[in-house]
């Protein structure tokens, strides 16, 4: 009898990596192991020099990667048992557009004693949103010169993309960009590492670099309107040729090999969005299904044979998720953010001391409290912004509001509106591909917080009006490169020829779903009128207030700065 064969899946996600060891025959993960990295989300200063950072600024330490690299993979070998003589490939995920500044070698420039200070010299971190205004220039540039890339993006583009935070690089340190040889996705940079090959991967170029299969990226004129420094920028600063998803890039090198213990030769597989990775492990390969991946954010995304032009949406690209299909996106830039954000900031001291007497977490403390209470009844709506707003207005400007507070409010009742807040975000979003064509049937969610909290789950139901599925692994991003990387080794050793095949057998579904349940229903679509009339009136610029008390805070902030140094 044949040994079994296995793939590892890497999921560098915002705060922790991880890695999965999963069986080819059935999907199951035999071992699965996380690192949390050390210096986690730079928001504040820099790591030993202290050097401070702006308002929106999110940065990460690639040392953290490498060193997770190291520790995940050999723990999952232990822990598994498995020879790596049966891993026959793997895979990489990673959150996007995550950027390292790095030279010709792959090194990062923060890594370096004369770069280390300078606060641009590090990854800049899919949620740095301090390159807003790179992003609106983006925008102007394009529409002023009839461009038609961003008709792929729904019309507009924001901070979190590739491009924004390498013009906040050149206008804020010239020199920095000027001595830059490869700005490069941090997926990308992982796959370098592990092979010893440069490689840009087809997802994150689409879906975060402006390029589509048909035209490539924009032209040297239209970079070089926006800057003459920018002119040659693809040429210059980052591999031209892009590389399509689940297929084999390169091999574990011998020093790969001493960091991992896998052995050297192993196949390694494109690197890819790590949202995008978990569609398929999702079971989902075809059209008319949306996946939710829901975790710090959530993703959207749903595939389709044709193209159409959805409003606010992240992306369209061919090929871009699924081979064969046009992969759209959409999300919402706060999911798990701001429940984190309430938790660490809102809760009383007796909840906490009422949690750790029944040995709960203050998150199940709050669900089952937020359960208690009946749709409508906290008497509050939220405007799910905290982090900006991703799709369908895509403006990272804005900020969080929350209507109906009173002296008698309760954290659960508070809690019970943010999770509602998202729903409605949802709602939008899926109301806006409806309204253009394009089909939902079906919505199967994943990520962590599906598995964490079944009375969020329930809310989605009654507030779409669908049916939500969960996805039955709950790692499935990681799940996901794992079946790519088991594509990209393919059947000659023991993997598969086409994510369809890898799906059918190695995704699965829980077999509890959500229903909607009218009464809920009725009283939800009572209040996402009072949404979408908040929505609209700070959304679409009624009235910047948001925006007006955004630049307040940072006018104070930089006068602080100037007078600190």
């Amino acid at each position: 009898m044949s040994r079994k064969k296995y793939t590892v899946g890497l999921d560098f996600g915002t705060k922790s990596a991880r890695a999965v060891l999963v069986d080819l025959a059935n999907g199951k993960v035999r071992a699965s192991s996380v690192y949390k990295f050390k210096h986690g989300v730079i928001t504040e200063k820099l790591p030993q020099s202290g050097v401070p950072l702006n308002p929106d600024w999110a940065l990460q330490d690639p040392n953290d990667y490498l060193v997770a690299l190291k520790r995940i993979v050999k723990k999952i070998l232990r822990d598994s048992g498995v020879n790596p003589t049966q891993i026959i490939a793997v895979g990489v995920d990673f959150t996007s557009s995550t950027i390292v500044p790095a030279l010709n070698d792959g090194t990062p420039l923060c890594t370096l004693d004369e770069y280390k200070n300078n606060p641009h010299a590090w990854v800049k971190l899919w949620k740095h949103h301090a390159a807003q205004e790179e992003a609106t220039q983006i925008i102007e540039t394009a529409f002023s010169r009839f461009e038609n890339f961003l008709d792929h993006y729904g019309g507009k583009i924001n901070a979190e993309w590739f491009f924004p935070k390498i013009l906040q690089v050149l206008n804020e340190s010239t020199h920095l960009y000027h001595t830059v040889d490869r700005f490069i996705e941090a997926g990308d940079w992982v796959v370098w590492k592990l092979t010893g090959k440069e490689t840009r991967n087809l997802t994150a170029a689409g879906y975060k670099a402006l390029w589509s299969k048909n035209e490539g990226y924009p032209s040297d004129d239209f970079f070089k309107a926006l800057n003459p420094s920018l002119e040659k920028i693809v040429q210059e600063k980052m591999l031209q040729e892009v590389t399509p998803i689940g297929q084999k890039v390169g091999e574990i090198t011998e020093q790969a090999a001493r960091w991992t213990g896998l052995n050297p030769g192993t196949a390694v597989a494109t690197a890819m969005v790590n949202a995008h990775a978990a569609m398929p492990a999702s079971t989902v390969v075809s059209p008319g299904k949306m996946v939710i991946i829901m975790d710090t954010s959530n993703v959207h995304l749903i595939l389709s044979k044709k193209e159409y032009r959805i409003p606010g949406m992240c992306g369209m690209v061919e090929d871009g998720i699924v081979p064969g299909y046009y992969g759209f996106e959409a999300g919402q830039a706060c999911m798990g953010d701001h429940f984190a954000w309430f938790t660490k900031n809102c809760i009383p001291s007796s909840y906490e001391k009422e949690a750790r007497k029944r040995g709960l977490d203050i998150y199940k403390l709050l669900e089952e409290k937020a359960a208690k209470l009946q749709p409508g009844e906290t008497g509050m709506v939220a405007l799910d912004w905290w982090n900006g707003n991703r799709s369908i207005l895509v403006d990272g400007d804005l900020s969080g509001m929350m209507l109906g507070l009173n002296l008698a409010t309760k954290p659960e009742e508070i809690f019970r509106t943010l999770l509602e807040a998202t729903a409605f975000g949802t709602r939008k979003i899926i109301e806006a591909f409806i309204a253009s064509g394009v089909p939902i049937n079906e919505i199967i969610a994943t990520g962590s917080i599906p598995h964490q909290n079944q009375l969020l789950m329930q809310i989605f139901a009654n507030v779409t009006n669908m049916e939500i599925k969960v996805a039955d692994c709950e790692y499935t991003s990681a799940l996901g490169s794992a079946m790519y990387a088991a594509v990209a080794a393919g059947k000659q050793l023991g993997g598969y020829a086409n994510i369809q095949e890898a799906a059918q057998a190695m995704a699965h579904l829980k077999e509890k779903s959500y229903l909607p349940e009218t009464p809920a229903k009725k009283v939800y679509d009572r209040i996402y009128t009072e949404y979408t009339l908040l929505h609209d009136y700070f959304g679409y610029a009624h009235n910047d207030v948001m925006k007006r008390l955004k630049s307040i805070r940072t006018d104070i902030f930089a006068k602080r700065q100037s007078q600190r140094y």
